[in-house]
């Protein structure tokens, strides 16, 4: 998932963001729209500011995008976290998956319906406001209903984690009963997307020269490496089934409190326990960070008396703030879990601590479980077997 750098909001309840690598794109659209109207209409600051319009206006269409499958997706069940703008356009996180594939269908066709439903008003407006006025306007309306369209008939392709690849998911899982199948042919035809766009974009490069070959190649990698996190999110689904949070996390677990300092911690209890990672609470027990051994070693010792905890502790992700009842599959795609170094805290609803999981946990997990062994937690062990 990514953080959002620049909050927007809320657009139908659904939280809004940018990521700050939005910015970039946001000015690299400006430039070549600017330079395009240049060329015609002159070097102008009127013609700039209107490229400026165009970019903003294809963001806004892609977070019209965006949001349409968002709420298509909370209207058939499905809950949604937030939409994000960023480097390569907008993403709908989704917090769990759709429940049928007829929900996966629905959710997946908003997008570009929408792109297209936007493409041809601008074409219409372009179109009238061309009969009136001259200049720069007219045109770049124009290429608004272009990128429109550009970006319905691309995101069909067929393959994750493009729309075309969830729309050939739902047909494959509503055609064979089979989820794991369906999404791991999604992948499967994602890699083989993005790999034919990586060899376009370089053979564009060193056969034409063109810039946009660069654009096709991060393009193409990205469409690979998420098609790869795909592939795998659909094997730890399956393996994992319906085991939820609540089955592996540790009840009742160590943390530490934000007011201490890192010499009360190093005075506490904590340090004659096995434990590695803990979560770091506020004075009402909601956690708000994560904290290692391995953040401690470059604080100089004399430090240790005046340093908060909550200086060197470093923030809990939003995604690894989860309730008891989330499936662990779906929360062991979203979270990335380094060793010894990042907690899943497990929350009540009043948003307070009461478990957590770690990468031990969630390896364990699914090792029990390509075993045929339950994932849960056991209550306590089985006394030995004594026979002879």
């Amino acid at each position: 998932m990514l953080r959002t750098t620049i909050p927007l909001g809320r657009v139908a309840g659904i939280r809004v963001g940018a990521h700050w690598s939005a910015l970039v794109t946001l000015g690299l659209f400006t430039y070549l729209l600017g330079r395009s109207l240049t060329d015609i209409h002159g070097n102008s600051v009127a013609v700039w500011l209107v490229a400026v319009t165009g970019a903003i206006g294809l963001f806004a269409s892609l977070l019209s995008h965006e949001l349409a499958h968002s709420i298509i997706a909370r209207r058939s069940g499905t809950r949604v976290e937030a939409v994000v703008l960023w480097l390569l356009g907008g993403v709908s996180e989704l917090g769990d998956e759709p429940k049928n594939p007829r929900s996966d269908l629905r959710i997946a066709m908003a997008g570009p319906l929408t792109s297209f439903v936007l493409g041809a008003a601008f074409l219409g407006v372009a179109a009238l406001v061309g009969a009136l006025v001259s200049g720069p306007v007219p045109a770049m309306l124009g290429w608004l209903a272009a990128m429109n369209l550009i970006l319905a008939v691309f995101n069909l392709l067929p393959g994750a984690p493009l729309d075309g690849g969830r729309v050939l998911r739902a047909l494959v899982w509503r055609h064979t009963g089979d989820r794991l199948r369906a999404s791991t042919i999604a992948a499967y035809s994602g890699q083989i997307l993005g790999t034919g766009l990586l060899i376009l974009g370089g053979a564009e490069l060193l056969l034409v020269g063109d810039g946009g070959g660069l654009w096709l190649m991060l393009l193409g990698w990205f469409l690979y490496s998420a098609a790869n996190r795909e592939l795998a999110a659909a094997g730890l689904r399956h393996r994992l089934g319906d085991t939820r949070i609540r089955d592996v996390m540790t009840e009742h677990p160590l943390s530490v409190p934000v007011d201490w300092s890192v010499a009360d911690l190093l005075r506490s209890h904590i340090v004659h326990t096995d434990h590695r990672v803990f979560p770091v609470i506020d004075q009402a027990g909601r956690p708000i960070g994560e904290l290692a051994w391995s953040d401690l070693t470059a604080l100089p010792a004399a430090a240790r008396e005046t340093t908060a905890v909550q200086r060197v502790a470093r923030p809990l992700p939003p995604t690894a703030r989860v309730s008891g009842e989330e499936p662990l599959a779906i929360v062991a795609s979203q979270v990335v879990l380094r060793p010894d170094f990042d907690v899943i805290a497990v929350i009540d609803p009043h948003g307070r601590l009461i478990g957590v999981v770690t990468a031990t946990d969630l390896t364990l997990a699914v090792q029990r479980s390509a075993l045929g062994l339950p994932t849960h937690r056991p209550e306590r062990y089985p006394p030995p077997n004594t026979a002879l």
